[in-house]
């Protein structure tokens, strides 16, 4: 870093600058800091221009409201903000901050550090604790940016600063969704994130933002659970995440490394399989409240549907917070069928058709669904838990290695012969019925009971005359 603010410094050595903000607080914290936040008392578009000749990387503006550049290393590594002074001068500025660790200031070129708000004193007490007094109206994200800096840096929130938050809350309702999905990844990308949530709804953003998580509070379940909904939920999300990091004790040590591999690949919005995973785990119970029966003896009955409510459901959640497409398909997909591998508990020993049907059914998730499941049979921990956890465990060990063959050869299998060229053996016209009769083949072929074009159409053949 020490390299990277020398280029910077070089770049703007006849500009007063400071850097501010996390950069100066992560590093009086010892936390890493790769990026620099800057601001200048000059022309920040000029001397942004004069940082991004010496970086050798992009600029683009970040807003034309407050006069925001961003310049881009080369390789895409790491990034410099500059903003010119707001408020008439760098001690204004500071004290327009959200929090007083966030409002220190240190010249670019070096000095005493500048800390009108007392931040300095908060970053030893470990305390968040609001710039000013319009902190949070002035802009109500910050509710949310204040529990997640609370759960990243592990530290208090002042009591009149959360409730300052929880008053402002409300105004998150004009806040775009993509600035709260920005910052619900960020919390959620935290392996704490189940307290997260908590933190959430201790400064009142749960149920602005999340309304849907929060109205799990409180709904019962029946006797297999020892949870309500939302706690059911966040124990999910923590074995989940436990999974994501090694799921070799669970589901055994060969099988850890191939799946820590699938979930670190790219999914949607910059994230990885493995934060599709954690909103799957937060959202895959989300329709239980609209899908309760109760019994006539006063007692939960389930949640029929739950499963199928709940894609639509996490499809709008994540349509509010302008998701990609990408993504809202595979939290869908998740909730989809995150009950799925629990229903073939009971058909063991499975057999290849059993396993061609889960493997068709719940792709391309099959890997994060099974992980899903795993997770939420390890956090329903109520009458006869341990012996379902233990049958539900030894299916996933069981038939993970179909899964993750599946995944690496692509999904299906390629047909012995393509549609057309059955229609002509066999005599018939495009329709629903060829369409049936491939899917029959194909799974004929993964059960190895068609290896050779042959040997298929002649059970296309049988297929068709018993129809």
């Amino acid at each position: 870093m020490a390299e990277r603010r020398a280029v910077v410094a070089g770049a703007l050595a006849d500009e007063p600058a400071w850097i501010v903000g996390g950069a100066v607080r992560d590093r009086l914290l010892g936390r890493p800091v790769d990026d620099l936040d800057l601001v200048v008392e000059g022309d920040a578009r000029a001397a942004t221009k004069r940082v991004a000749k010496a970086v050798g990387g992009p600029m683009f503006s970040l807003s034309q409201e407050f006069g925001a550049w961003r310049v881009l290393s080369p390789d895409r590594d790491w990034r410099v903000d500059l903003s010119p002074i707001h408020g008439g001068s760098l001690d204004a500025d500071l004290r327009l901050r959200d929090l007083t660790v966030n409002a220190i200031a240190e010249p670019l070129a070096g000095g005493d550090l500048v800390d009108p708000t007392g931040g300095l004193a908060d970053l030893d007490a470990r305390m968040l604790r609001m710039a000013g007094p319009g902190s949070f109206g002035d802009d109500p994200l910050r509710v949310v940016r204040v529990a997640r800096l609370a759960l990243a840096l592990g530290f208090a929130i002042d009591p009149a600063t959360a409730d300052a938050a929880r008053a402002a809350a409300g105004g998150l309702d004009r806040v775009s969704g993509e600035r709260i999905f920005a910052e619900l990844n960020l919390l959620l990308a935290n392996d704490g994130a189940p307290a997260g949530i908590g933190l959430l709804d201790d400064v009142g953003a749960l149920g602005v933002v999340l309304p849907e998580i929060s109205a799990l509070d409180g709904v019962e379940q029946n006797r297999y659970h020892d949870r309500d909904v939302l706690g059911h939920t966040l124990e999910v999300l923590e074995e989940a995440i436990a999974l994501e990091r090694d799921a070799g004790p669970v589901l055994g040590t060969e099988h850890a490394d191939a799946l820590r591999a699938v979930l670190a690949e790219p999914l949607a919005d910059g994230l990885p399989r493995s934060m599709g995973l954690r909103w799957g785990a937060l959202l895959h119970d989300a329709a239980k409240p609209a899908t309760r029966v109760m019994r006539d003896d006063g007692e939960v009955g389930g949640f029929p549907g739950h499963d199928v409510q709940g894609a639509d459901l996490a499809r709008d959640v994540l349509s509010r917070l302008k998701a990609s497409e990408r993504l809202r398909a595979h939290v869908a997909a998740l909730t989809r069928h995150h009950l799925r591998l629990g229903f073939l508990v009971h058909s063991r020993p499975l057999d290849a058709h059993d396993l061609y049907g889960y493997l068709t059914t719940t792709e391309p998730v099959e890997v994060d669904v099974t992980l899903l499941s795993v997770a939420d049979r390890l956090a329903t921990r109520g009458r006869k838990s341990e012996e379902a956890i233990e049958r539900h465990v030894e299916l996933a060990r069981e038939i993970l290695p179909a899964v993750l063959a599946w995944r690496a050869a692509g999904g299906r299998p390629a047909p012995l012969l393509r549609g057309d060229a059955l229609a002509r053996r066999l005599g018939v016209d495009p329709g629903p019925e060829l369409g049936r009769l491939l899917r029959a083949l194909s799974e004929a072929q993964y059960a190895g009971e068609v290896t050779t074009p042959d040997e298929a159409v002649d059970l296309a053949r049988r297929l068709l005359s018993a129809s």
